[in-house]
């Protein structure tokens, strides 16, 4: 039986390009318009803290539910409902009267934020390949990279910085009339398949404690935390790293962490074609590998060239992990746990990206920059046996499919394939979201 699923529709495709870029929007505008926010409101620099905070558990909460509710609700009226929330969320920013309502505002966003993110990764998990999940990664960066543009154009024209949260939560409504126009589109249907193949019967749902007893989602789980803590330390702490422990000055360290993140936007563009052709493991192996040796080029001291090159390196390298573990989640834990295993592994991705960030600054201080080269190579050493523990872990065994002829009975299911009431632990392989 075939179970290549169909080329993604070029309107899908771009409505998720465009989704990824609008989760990226925010946190550029963020970066330009707080100073102008914290003084119109008379608050203290640091008082940005409070909306990160309230973002990330609104991310979380929702990038987890997500995950568990995709197959109720459908991926189109998530996207639609979850996108026009952030909509709502950006105007309450633009017309809010204090910063209290700002940073319930930041709750909702995050809420918003983290469904699309968890429903879009679970769609493209079944439905597009790696070029294509690879790019609509690359367009979060692009939003990132937008972001800051739109709230310095404007407060440059002599406007508040309300407008730049203003056109932005436009463009989220634009969006979310888009889905909400498209939702049937996103309703996954199974290739079809070849002449005398036996007919694949749905998925079943199972409980949701079939998955959250599944080792191998927890363990992709924390390989998800780990990896995004190497991405987000190393893009945080660089700068640091790269004047004050080697010496160069701030104009020339800028242009080296602007490096880095352009190596990451750049990788995901090229490696997603070169694991089209050679295959989602063999990548993800090679790129892992190429952590460990960055981040070791990043611990050497002394001059600043090698620890320039390693930030390259493991940008580059790093770029199409995400994705590409996004990617292959139903082969390591079967297609009826990938939804909800997705969930999981988007929430872990925000806490490693809040926690390790945040106590390699808190280890910094205490010691030296230096640190951080260290911890990186212990951190890839890390996910590299993490990746090896669930790439070579079992999943819940698939039924066995196969083409029966006029004059041939279909082979049974091999035993233990049935899970709790004898239905089957997970269904035929069928991409991740199929309107069940």
């Amino acid at each position: 039986m075939s179970t290549t699923p169909a080329p993604p529709r070029a309107s899908l495709l771009l409505l998720a390009y465009l989704a990824f870029v609008s989760l990226g929007l925010p946190d550029g505008l963020l970066g330009v318009g707080w100073p102008s926010i914290s003084g119109d409101f008379g608050v203290p620099t640091e008082a940005v803290g409070l909306l990160l905070t309230a973002g990330t558990v609104g991310y979380l909460i929702s990038s987890v539910l997500a995950g568990f509710t995709l197959a109720r609700v459908g991926v189109g009226a998530l996207l639609a409902g979850s996108t026009l929330l952030a909509s709502l969320a950006l105007t309450g920013y633009a017309v809010s009267p204090a910063l209290a309502v700002v940073v319930g505002c930041a709750l909702l966003l995050g809420l918003g934020s983290g469904a699309i993110d968890s429903g879009l990764n679970a769609y493209a998990a079944g439905a597009f390949g790696p070029r294509h999940m690879n790019w609509m990664h690359a367009f979060f960066g692009l939003g990132v990279a937008i972001g800051p543009l739109i709230m310095t154009a404007t407060l440059s024209a002599g406007l508040a910085w309300r407008w730049g949260y203003g056109i932005v939560a436009a463009a989220q409504l634009a969006l979310a009339a888009a889905f909400a126009l498209t939702v049937r589109a996103w309703r996954r249907v199974p290739a079809p398949t070849e002449p005398g193949a036996a007919v694949a019967p749905p998925a079943p749902r199972l409980p949701i404690r079939a998955t959250l007893r599944l080792p191998v989602v927890w363990s992709g789980a924390l390989a998800f935390a780990v990896y995004v803590a190497i991405e987000v330390s190393a893009g945080l702490w660089a700068f640091l790293l790269l004047t004050v422990g080697r010496g160069l000055s701030p104009a020339v360290a800028g242009g080296c962490v602007s490096a880095y993140w352009g190596s990451l936007f750049v990788g995901r563009v090229v490696q997603g074609v070169v694991a089209e052709r050679l295959g989602a493991r063999l990548v993800l192996r090679a790129s892992l590998a190429g952590m460990a040796v960055g981040a070791a080029l990043i611990a050497v001291p002394g001059s600043a060239v090698p620890a320039v090159l390693g930030l390259v390196v493991v940008g580059f390298a790093a770029a199409p992990v995400f994705p590409l573990l996004t990617l292959t989640t139903a082969e390591r834990v079967g297609p009826a746990h990938a939804d909800r295993a997705i969930g999981l592994q988007i929430g872990a991705a925000g806490v490693g990206a809040a926690l390790v960030p945040a106590g390699l600054g808190v280890l910094i201080g205490a010691m030296s920059v230096q640190v951080l080269g260290p911890a990186l190579v212990v951190l890839a050493l890390g996910l590299i046996v993490l990746y090896e523990v669930g790439a070579r872990r079992p999943g819940p065994q698939r039924p066995v499919s196969t083409v029966a002829g006029p004059d041939q009975p279909t082979a049974p299911a091999p035993a233990g394939a049935a899970g709790e009431a004898g239905q089957p632990l997970s269904g035929p392989v069928l991409p991740v979201v199929d309107g069940r």
